[in-house]
């Protein structure tokens, strides 16, 4: 009995339903043959039982129930320790029924067999099974102090303190583990003052006793308490190794909050002695995890030179110290020193690899990112998940696509995050041929989430099929987060539904869904189409004065654009110059294209100039200006353009000029089409019957690249000798956002073409 209760004291002493579950195989198993042997097999050779019961035991602890099924059937005799084992190997798979009637036929019942058959009801939780472990406990012929603390430990993690309280009351006689079970049971559901009062009155306590009291507390955020119990009674007590356990975990909670300065100070008070032989010889000292927790403190709170002092520190590492230490790297993109760290850490597992590809992901650096995926010697979903949602983020929808085929190809099953990327790709392609096709695997693979939903109404919207955006939208119900209303009316605005999008907002303000400075670039766009300046005003103002949100370079480019519209140029140079940081190049981006449209070449030099210093490299800003010179026949002001680009070395790409005698019958008919549902007609995407996306076609590679010649050769044009080219003026449309904040279009376009999709 010894083992069990040591194992039940361990989970009713720390975070006991986590424990609870990943310890229950072992401990389980090893308490179900425990029991002595009944009479039956007294009949068999003793070696030849204990064989077989050996037997089922490995099979079941590696999983095989169904092979130790066959063998426990098999058996001509079986002892006691026979049907717990099996009973075991079913309580802990949760197959509570199956278990139940293995226990039901037993000819010969121990307090093993109740003790495991009520540990099985109340690991399933609900109340249902907390009264099926109560009447076996009730019919119990007899039983002992691990019966008594199993039912108890149940209640109290099911919320049922009076129950749990009653039965304490009524033992006849209680050990630690009981004081413990009472003790967790309060602090898992928020009575601290019930749980100090419980811990004051224990006569003995265990090791398990003050680790379980400062957990709870720093779980429920008291950590003032937490510090003064370990204080005080690390001061009285020798808990030798539970105490380290007790500071480390408020270590951790002191992390978790920001509060370096005091987890350091607990750090310094745990013992740390270089000399090896002493080290041995000290229960309290800092060990392991005392390093690792404090310099997740450091790395949390983004301080790497502190974390990377003491990580220098450390006598032994294990993985966890290199990780944390090269994912501190990667968060404050050091990608330098974490890779160094990488080369020397001496076994980096699939997170390590993991954390360097994100890393390189994050700060664009794909091609090494693809590198390390090479060199990895065993993936999993996140690592494919990461690769994709770095393409994705760089914009590298191919290649983004590929690794997608190749995932399903080598067998690993998209998840949710899979999914979500791919539909961004979809997003960012304009693909709705694509979207629509991981639409059907999210239907057939995974529940469908709040933030899958939300990709699939971006999705929708982007790609211009606003009826099905709207379907998803509805559909969700009472499910929306602030992200879904902002992805429903970006897609209302971005696609001219001004009236729409306006709409949907008033009924967001509605419903008490608090907007984000995401809905309010949204909105303004939308009175930007609708031509409603005065409505537009109003909302720029409401943003701060109604929802304390302050306007951001997108807000002011919007209303920019909307008084601009109008025509109120000077204006709209009064708020340029009352902005109160640098405006970017969406900003006069969208003063240019107003001057452009009034006709206003004073202003319209302005905001070229500006466009010149913020973007040097582009020839967008010299032709508009250039062409508004020529259309007021300035021809010396135009000439100056010329040479003032020239002089600057900025270059015309041969695409950006457009020849006026090419026939738009030439465009051939993809054109005209989503870019990437050709892509993927000539790929011939086909569902295999596993709900993977495989291609058929060997030659997608090349199909993909002709069609970029071939956008190439026609946005380049062929102009014969007669023909005079002309600039062909840069695209100025409003910035659009997706319902993160992500930018999937611009207000200001550097190049003067702009491709399909």
């Amino acid at each position: 009995m010894g083992r069990f209760s040591e194992f039940f004291g361990i989970c009713t002493g720390r975070h006991s339903w986590q424990l609870f579950n990943s310890l229950l195989t072992i401990r389980v198993l090893d308490y179900a043959t425990m029991a002595p042997r009944s009479s039956a097999a007294k009949r068999e050779p003793k070696n030849f039982v204990n064989t077989l019961n050996k037997r089922i035991t490995h099979l079941i602890r590696n999983g095989r129930l169904n092979e130790a099924r066959i063998l426990f059937d098999e058996m001509g005799n079986r002892n006691t320790v026979t049907w717990n084992s099996m009973i075991s190997g079913y309580v802990h798979q949760r197959e509570i029924v199956k278990a139940r009637n293995l226990f039901d036929e037993m000819p010969e019942r121990d307090i093993v067999s109740w003790n495991l058959m009520i540990l099985g009801y109340l690991s399933c939780r609900g109340d249902r099974y907390i009264e099926k472990a109560r009447s076996l406990f009730d019919r119990m012929p007899v039983r002992d102090i691990v019966s008594w603390n199993t039912m108890i430990s149940g209640y109290a993690r099911s919320g049922r303190l009076a129950d749990a309280l009653g039965l304490f009351n009524s033992m006849p006689e209680r050990n630690v583990v009981s004081w413990n079970a009472m003790i967790t049971g309060f602090l898992q559901n928020g009575d601290e003052l019930s749980a100090i009062e419980f811990f004051q009155r224990m006569p003995k306590r265990d090791s398990s006793s003050l680790n379980a009291l400062v957990s709870g507390l720093v779980q429920n955020g008291k950590l003032e308490a937490a510090s003064s119990f370990l204080l005080q009674c690390g001061n009285k007590d020798d808990h030798g190794g539970d105490l380290v356990s007790a500071y480390n975990t408020l270590i951790a909670g002191y992390g978790r909050r920001g509060m370096v300065d005091e987890a350091k100070k607990l750090f310094d008070r745990i013992p740390f002695f270089h000399d090896q032989e002493e080290n041995n010889n000290r229960r309290f000292q800092r060990n392991l995890v005392s390093w690792n927790s404090m310099i997740m403190c450091y790395v949390k709170a983004g301080d790497i030179i502190s974390a990377r002092s003491l990580f220098d520190q450390m006598v032994e590492r294990d993985t966890f110290s290199w990780n944390t230490m090269i994912s501190g790297y990667v968060n404050v993109e050091d990608m330098v020193e974490a890779s160094k760290l990488f080369a020397e850490m001496p076994s980096p597992d699939t997170l390590s690899w993991n954390t360097m590809i994100s890393g390189f992901a994050h700060i664009g650096r794909m091609e090494l990112a693809h590198d390390l995926f090479k060199q990895m010697p065993q993936r999993n979903s996140v690592t494919w998940n990461s690769m994709i949602a770095g393409y994705e983020k760089n914009e590298d929808y191919r290649r983004a696509i590929k690794l997608y085929i190749q995932m399903q190809i080598d067998g690993e099953k998209p998840d949710r995050h899979t999914l979500s990327s791919v539909l961004s790709v979809s997003a960012g392609f304009v693909a709705l041929h694509l979207g629509k096709q991981i639409h059907q695997q999210v239907i057939k693979l995974v529940i469908a989430d709040l933030p899958i939903n939300n990709s699939l109404i971006t999705m929708y919207s982007r790609c211009g099929a606003i009826l099905e955006a709207e379907t998803m939208f509805k559909e969700m119900n009472f499910q929306k987060d602030v992200i879904s209303w902002n992805a429903m009316i970006g897609g209302y605005a971005s696609h001219g539904f001004a009236s729409e999008a306006l709409e949907l907002f008033n009924l967001m303000k509605v419903h008490k869904v608090w907007p984000s400075y995401i809905t309010f670039i949204s909105v303004l766009n939308a009175c930007a189409h609708a031509g409603l300046m005065e409505e537009g005003r109003r909302h720029f103002k409401s943003m701060t004065i109604e929802f304390g949100i302050e306007p951001r370079v997108q807000h002011f480019a919007s209303l920019v654009d909307i008084v601009g519209r109008h025509g109120q140029l000077e204006e709209a140079m009064d708020l340029i110059n009352s902005m109160p940081f640098e405006p970017d190049a969406a900003v006069w981006g969208a003063l240019l294209g107003a001057c452009r449209v009034h006709n206003n070449v004073d202003l319209a030099r302005v905001a070229a100039e500006a466009l010149m210093r913020l973007e040097p490299e582009s020839s967008a800003p010299y032709v508009l200006l250039y062409n508004m010179y020529a259309d007021a026949e300035q021809w010396d002001m135009a000439t100056e353009v010329r040479m003032l680009m020239e002089r600057n070395n900025v270059k015309k790409e041969t695409g950006n000029f457009s020849n006026s005698r090419v026939s738009s019958d030439l465009v051939p008919d993809w054109r005209k089409r989503s870019f990437l549902s050709v892509f993927l007609d000539a790929m011939m995407l086909v569902e295999d019957p596993d709900g993977r996306l495989v291609s058929e076609a060997s030659h997608c590679t090349t199909v993909l690249e002709s069609l970029f010649l071939q956008a190439d050769y026609f946005n380049g044009g062929h102009s014969e000798s007669n023909v005079v080219p002309k600039f062909h003026e840069p695209t100025i449309q409003p910035t659009l956002y997706d319902a993160r904040g992500g930018i999937i279009g611009f207000r200001y376009h550097s190049d003067a073409y702009v491709f399909a999709f």
